[in-house]
């Protein structure tokens, strides 16, 4: 059996740039996405933490050290530059591998730079 786990996710990233009528797709800091480990093209799923909203699109590789996070095409309606964003990818496991599998999470600060990473997310208290 197969599961479908996190692979990477950045974390509460800021929207620099909303562009309606560039094809679309959304275009991360290369940074970024070399040390979540997401190719470019790879599907993402983003989450809008400003206005609840949710998409499924892919991503493009913006220049290095751009802290550049645009959201282009149709789902440029969905954002605005300043709002936070959790991106996502996921990874098919082996059932059997689950138990060792840790996803890549990165965070960064107002300006899209990362301050740190993780293999995995904090225990929510009750």
């Amino acid at each position: 059996m197969q599961l479908t786990l996190l692979k990477a996710k950045i974390h509460r990233v800021t929207v620099t740039q909303a562009e309606q009528h560039y094809e679309g797709s959304v275009a991360i800091d290369g940074r970024l996405l070399d040390i979540a480990g997401i190719r470019e093209y790879e599907q993402v799923h983003v989450w809008n933490v400003d206005n609840g909203e949710r998409f499924v699109t892919y991503a493009i590789r913006a220049e290095e050290g751009s802290g550049t996070i645009s959201v282009n095409g149709a789902a440029a309606l969905r954002v605005q530059p300043g709002h936070l964003l959790i991106i996502a990818a996921w990874a098919q496991v082996d059932a059997a591998a689950a138990h060792e599998f840790q996803p890549t999470l990165v965070y960064v600060d107002a300006h899209n730079r990362m301050t740190h990473s993780n293999r995995s997310i904090p225990k929510q208290a009750a």
